[in-house]
């Protein structure tokens, strides 16, 4: 079994086939689904969607490209739904700042905010977060050592060694399709260093399909093949992979 921890299955590229989507996942030994809250206009989609779907779980939050429409309130209104099972995507996001070096700078501060609030709230309400970070490692990594108690999971993760520390501080690691590109290297390098209770699967469908299915849509039926990329680097089973990030996510996400 295999629990796919981040898939945008509220995405509108889903809106025709869903149920064949989840029926092929489930085919290939995908049992379980989180939804990250990324855009506050898609989250009552995401939760309709847990709410049809008994293994199909949703987060709350807002990715630092909409950092500008960030309302605090509208995650407090779902925060405590059964299905809602962490804060997040939320983070920094440094890769298409403004040119002006005024506006990049405010662009920043924003995004810390609206970051800061939201590790707030996850602690506030005893939730895991769910982080983006890119081009960001540094002041992520002071963000989260300075304000968050609750732990967990570096979404997508990036390679960068100096975020490895956070292992200790309830951290976990998305290990997706990136993972199987060729250009990876990185990526590739850093992972036997990963603790192995501290890594999870994911897809992040429908982006970032991995190899050799790229340029098509992702789905969370992909997760096998991530599986198998993991195992072969580590020189493992892949049943045992399986196993230990499923545990992972069952323990990070508190799922039953």
């Amino acid at each position: 079994m295999i629990i796919d921890t981040h898939c945008h299955l509220d995405d509108e590229r889903y809106l025709d086939d869903l149920d064949e989507v989840i029926s092929r996942a489930k085919e290939s030994g995908v049992k379980k689904f989180i939804i990250p809250g990324a855009d506050p206009k898609s989250l009552d989609r995401a939760i309709k969607i847990s709410q049809k779907y008994s293994d199909v779980y949703f987060a709350v939050g807002v990715h630092p490209y909409d950092a500008n429409n960030y309302n605090r309130d509208t995650l407090i209104e779902y925060i405590e739904h059964p299905k809602c099972v962490a804060v997040g995507e939320c983070g920094l996001d440094y890769f298409r700042l403004p040119d002006s070096e005024d506006e990049k700078i405010e662009e920043k501060a924003l995004q810390k905010e609206v970051f800061i609030d939201q590790i707030e709230l996850a602690n506030r309400y005893n939730k895991p977060l769910i982080v983006h970070i890119r081009e960001a490692s540094f002041d992520s990594l002071e963000i989260l050592k300075k304000y968050a108690k609750s732990g967990g999971v570096l979404h997508c993760f990036n390679a960068s060694e100096i975020l490895l520390e956070l292992s200790n501080r309830g951290f976990y690691y998305g290990i997706g399709g990136v993972l199987t590109f060729k250009n990876a290297k990185k990526l590739v390098n850093v992972l036997p260093k990963i603790p192995e209770d501290r890594i999870i699967i994911e897809t992040d469908a429908p982006y970032l399909t991995p190899h050799p299915y790229r340029g098509k849509r992702n789905e969370p039926s992909y997760c096998t093949l991530i599986a198998q990329k993991i195992a072969e680097i580590r020189g493992l089973d892949l049943n045992y992979i399986e196993d230990i990030t499923t545990n992972n996510a069952m323990r990070l996400f508190n799922l039953s």
